[in-house]
């Protein structure tokens, strides 16, 4: 019926149906500006990840990856790789030298990507293995921040409340991903886990990961953001 919502599982945000205006208006821009930013996003990534304060809640995530230099990327996250998907969060991924850089109260807020990759969870899709082999050989080297702003899963139609820190699968009871979850997500691109990790046998493993990665592994704590009143400062605080 007129001025009803369509029936969905996914929570659709409130607001208005895009006006024609609105539609010419955001392809005129389009022809006419250069969006150099987006433009540098070389990589579509899909993978999983589990809220560092529950862990219980496991989503699909599609990042959108931009490389910086060899050392940095930088990804958008949403939910889907449809048209309609929605932007959810931001990862920032960096090497192993870099991250070792970091002070120890920083690196806890970071996980590593070697068991994402061994284990198959880390696809880009329609991408053949053997293309990518070099850069899968790279990421399992990497450390990755992912903070989600937009928590779909929970049924929220905007992004309300503080950022949540996310984590990486680990393995059998550490963050494993549920089956039914990668079944979902093997069957729509038609691929097989099991059979990307067998494939991936020989990438090799990182020589050493960081125990301040994955802190929740060592140390069953995590870390999460609330809001609390302040004074204002002139100037924001400097790590």
């Amino acid at each position: 019926m007129p001025g009803m919502e369509p029936e969905s599982d996914e929570p659709i945000p409130p607001g208005k149906p895009m006006s024609m205006e609105q539609h010419l208006l955001d392809k005129g821009a389009q022809m006419i500006q250069s969006l150099k930013p987006v433009k540098q996003m070389s990589q579509h990534v899909c993978t999983f990840a589990l809220y560092s304060h529950d862990m219980t809640r496991q989503i699909e995530t599609h990042h959108y990856v931009s490389r910086v230099n060899q050392d940095f990327l930088q990804c958008a996250v949403y939910d889907s790789d449809d048209s309609t998907g929605r932007l959810i969060g931001i990862e920032y991924i960096i090497s192993d030298g870099m991250y070792e850089s970091l002070p120890p109260e920083e690196q806890r807020l970071w996980h590593s990507h070697a068991y994402e990759i061994k284990s198959g969870l880390w696809v880009n899709p329609r991408v053949p293995e053997m293309v990518l082999r070099p850069e899968l050989e790279n990421i399992a080297k990497t450390y990755g921040k992912f903070w989600c702003t937009w928590q779909v899963d929970r049924g929220d139609r905007l992004p309300v409340g503080a950022p949540a820190l996310m984590m990486s699968p680990q393995g059998v009871n550490l963050g494993m991903v549920k089956p039914e979850v990668v079944r979902k997500r093997d069957d729509k691109y038609n691929i097989s886990t099991d059979a990307l990790k067998n494939a991936r046998v020989e990438i090799p493993e990182p020589e050493w990961i960081n125990p301040q990665a994955d802190y929740w592994k060592q140390h069953g704590k995590c870390f999460a953001i609330d809001f609390e009143p302040t004074e204002m400062k002139l100037r924001a605080p400097f790590p």
